[in-house]
């Protein structure tokens, strides 16, 4: 597959990107993830929280996945249906257990310089579910219920 896919069908527009594990690639995905939002009809507000959630996901894919190894990919699909957005970040990495995430709200987390990124999309996004690949890799899916329009369908943020 070429390293961005785009596909439109009757059941909403689909793109599929493919970048190595560089933390200068974060910015074509976000840029990739707004654009589609744009053009979906939502609103800045909604875009710039969709895009950041994004930022995130490919972020944490990079550097705590594939641990910065650039021989490792993140491939990211985003899917727009009539009323929502499903955006599946997946790396290639030995997954990690969510449970051990600290709350970056514990006043022990406050001054932590990181920590914060499910955090971020979990109050970005409406739904937010990881799934590990036997043999390696975490696959993460965030969706967004979306209002034409409006932006946004939920008032989550």
């Amino acid at each position: 597959m070429p390293p961005c896919f785009m596909q439109g069908n009757g059941n909403g527009e689909r793109v599929e990107i493919t970048i190595s594990s560089r933390f200068e690639n974060i910015e074509l995905v976000q840029v990739i993830a707004e654009h589609l939002c744009e053009n979906a009809g939502l609103d800045e507000d909604g875009t710039h929280w969709i895009g950041m959630a994004v930022r995130e996901a490919v972020a944490n894919a990079i550097k705590h996945g594939n641990k910065l190894d650039v021989r490792k990919k993140v491939n990211a699909t985003f899917q727009l249906h009539d009323h929502q957005l499903e955006i599946r970040i997946s790396d290639e990495g030995a997954g990690f257990d969510p449970g051990a995430i600290g709350d970056p709200l514990n006043p022990l987390n406050l001054m932590k310089t990181s920590g914060r990124g499910i955090f971020y999309m979990k109050t970005f996004m409406d739904q937010v579910q990881y799934s590990f690949v036997p043999g390696g890799g975490t696959s993460l899916l965030m969706t967004k219920n979306l209002a034409k329009g409006t932006g946004l369908a939920s008032s989550k943020i």
